[in-house]
């Protein structure tokens, strides 16, 4: 099953009237403890090995012994990357579908303005009986063309600044 990542990143000034992040941002001790972990887990994923053996220690002090693949080692070690930065993360798999709410919450807009996006065919969409659904890879591959294009208008810009000599150098 493929999994990615949602990040909900701590809120900036400008962002001050959107909704808070579904997921609480993690404490200052997680922050630090992921950071240190990840960067122990990380040192095992260069390896050629399909799977790593892992100890879990249970509420008595046993420790448990688990297999698991290095691509969700892999995927571990990205997730506590993230927290470690002071994003909350919520694994979501690709092929989920999502709910007008979800969508937006992910693309940071409202549900009205989500709506519209669909209604005008920009991100795909099917009905079950009246309520509609987005697939979360539709959303992801949305985010990321509109993220390439605002990328491109600011690259523009710059350019145009210094071509003007406006004192960005």
């Amino acid at each position: 099953m493929l999994l990615a990542m949602t990040l909900m990143e701590a809120p900036q000034e400008a962002a001050m009237t959107a909704p808070p992040p579904a997921r609480p941002l993690p404490t200052t001790e997680e922050v630090a403890l992921a950071r240190e972990s990840g960067r122990a887990l990380s040192s095992y994923l260069l390896t050629d090995a399909e799977t790593q053996h892992i100890e879990i220690v249970d509420d008595q002090g046993i420790a448990h012994s688990v297999r698991v693949p290095v691509s969700a080692l892999r995927l571990f070690v990205d997730v506590l990357t993230e927290i470690g930065e002071g994003n909350a993360v919520a694994v979501v798999p690709i092929h989920a579908e999502l709910t007008t709410q979800e969508a937006a919450d992910v693309l940071n807009v409202s549900r009205p303005f989500l709506v519209q996006l669909l209604e005008r065919g920009e991100i795909p969409f099917h009905k079950i009986g009246t309520h509609r659904r987005v697939r979360y890879q539709d959303v992801i591959a949305y985010k990321e063309c509109i993220d390439a294009e605002r990328h491109k208008a600011l690259d523009a810009l710059a350019e145009q600044a210094q071509a003007l000599k406006m004192g960005y150098e």
